[in-house]
């Protein structure tokens, strides 16, 4: 019995991949295999993509986001782009915030990751909030104490209605970019957790209504058995969704359920 929320969705993160004239064939194929449905489509692509990318699907449901944002509007911060900028000059709604390699490789803490996500939020957009545990935290059995921290740091002074403008993703560290994947089992009782804390930090209304994705290597292959589990509603895709044929297929595998 899926988890009574009215909505699912697969996300797709491109990473540090492709380019103007790939971006439009990827395009151009995925729409042509999209079956119609309630499941929502999005793919979060590089910064300088997204032009193409939005010119792509123009006029379709396919939504694109960004995979990172800055806490502060402008500033002396090289390299970094603001959420003011992501949805005045790029149109978009939609960011990754938090993802396990801006932590492992960009010193992301807890406290950084919460003040992406308000100014996300600040500027309209949802965010796409990532959390997850590492391979050595997981045998340690402390996956849900890991994820619990991040949460509660993470939204740290969020409301109620901010909280309905985030999405949560929960992606085993040691599962992103390996092909090894959670058991649905493993990942059903992660999420599970994770709707508790929201609830405790929340309410069971909010807690029900949040839209949960897993990631960590879903693919074509495994993408149906995760998404049975009651308390999944979608994933954030890695390298599936680089290919147009494949990530077609989980999301028609989503509309399936």
């Amino acid at each position: 019995m899926k988890n009574a929320i009215n909505r699912q969705m697969m996300a797709g993160n491109w990473k540090m991949n492709s380019n103007s004239e790939q971006t439009r064939e990827y395009f151009e194929q995925l729409i042509g295999l999209l079956s119609a449905g309630e499941c929502e489509v999005a793919l979060c692509v590089p910064y300088p993509l997204i032009p193409t990318a939005k010119e792509a699907v123009a006029g379709t449901r396919i939504r694109i986001g960004a995979q990172n944002c800055h806490w502060e509007e402008s500033g002396a911060f090289t390299g970094e782009v603001s959420a003011k900028m992501l949805a005045e000059e790029y149109g978009i709604d939609l960011v990754i915030v938090g993802h396990s390699e801006r932590r492992q490789y960009f010193g992301e803490t807890d406290e950084t990751v919460n003040g992406r996500i308000k100014a996300a939020l600040a500027q309209g957009l949802e965010v796409i909030f990532c959390v997850g545990e590492s391979l050595q935290q997981r045998e340690d059995g402390v996956t849900n104490d890991v994820v619990g921290a991040q949460l509660r740091e993470g939204l740290k002074d969020i409301t109620v209605e901010q909280m309905k403008k985030i999405i949560v993703a929960y992606e085993p560290v040691w599962a992103i970019g390996t092909g090894k994947t959670a058991t649905p089992d493993q990942a059903q009782e992660t999420i599970a957790s994770v709707r508790k804390i929201v609830a405790e930090l929340y309410d069971a209304e909010i807690a029900a209504g949040t839209l949960v994705l897993y990631g960590g290597s879903m693919n074509g292959g495994n993408v149906a058995e995760l998404l049975s589990e009651a308390d999944i509603n979608g994933g954030l895709v890695g390298g599936a969704s680089l290919k147009a044929e494949e990530f077609a297929g989980m999301i028609t595998a989503a509309n399936e359920l």
